[in-house]
């Protein structure tokens, strides 16, 4: 190769790299994005420092549903925050005796199976009774599925996250990428 070509060979390869780069900051700016699990409030569902794949588009579609997994803003002292999705604006939420009712029907949480037979064996609810509640407009109620350990739109151990501005979602946890032995869809 003759001295004058390495440079034109380096040059060459400049816009496929820039454009590869323009396509990676796409990628995580407006459809997915790796985040990692911080703490137990999703278990079993998700576990801590599991990474998991957030899908964003949810920003600007405002697809959200009931029972979805979602990523919330924090505050200053804490980045994000791993939910599931109970209650949409204009929803009344209650809970009575472990059951949750949404707008008045009983409404089954298959995800909670495991914790509830755990809280039955121990003698205790599992959730609290509260309610009714009503989610405001462009805000929703959440919870986590670990419901003896998760700070969330109920008040419990004098905290609460209160009811989630639509703008705080970051996205919807779409399966966990790590480790490869829980690779798995978490919809």
């Amino acid at each position: 190769m003759h001295r004058n070509q390495a440079p034109k060979k380096i040059i060459s390869w400049l816009p496929p790299i820039a454009l590869a780069l323009a396509l990676v900051f796409v990628i995580r700016t407006f459809l997915f994005s790796p985040m990692v699990v911080d703490g137990a409030s999703m278990e079993p569902t998700l576990h801590d420092h599991e990474r998991i794949i957030v899908s964003k588009t949810v920003s600007w579609t405002g697809d959200v549903q009931r029972g979805d997994i979602v990523i919330i803003k924090g505050d200053e002292t804490k980045t994000n925050y791993v939910k599931r999705v109970i209650g949409l604006p204009g929803d009344q939420i209650t809970m009575e005796d472990d059951q949750l009712f949404i707008n008045g029907e009983p409404t089954e949480e298959p995800y909670l199976r495991d914790h509830k037979k755990a809280a039955q064996q121990q003698g205790v609810k599992l959730t609290q009774d509260f309610g009714p509640l009503i989610v405001p407009e462009n805000c929703y109620f959440v919870m986590g599925d670990n419901r003896f350990n998760s700070i969330d739109s109920r008040m419990q151990f004098g905290l609460s996250l209160g009811f989630i501005e639509r703008d705080r979602i970051i996205g919807k946890s779409k399966f966990v990428l790590f480790p490869f032995k829980n690779m798995r869809l978490t919809e």
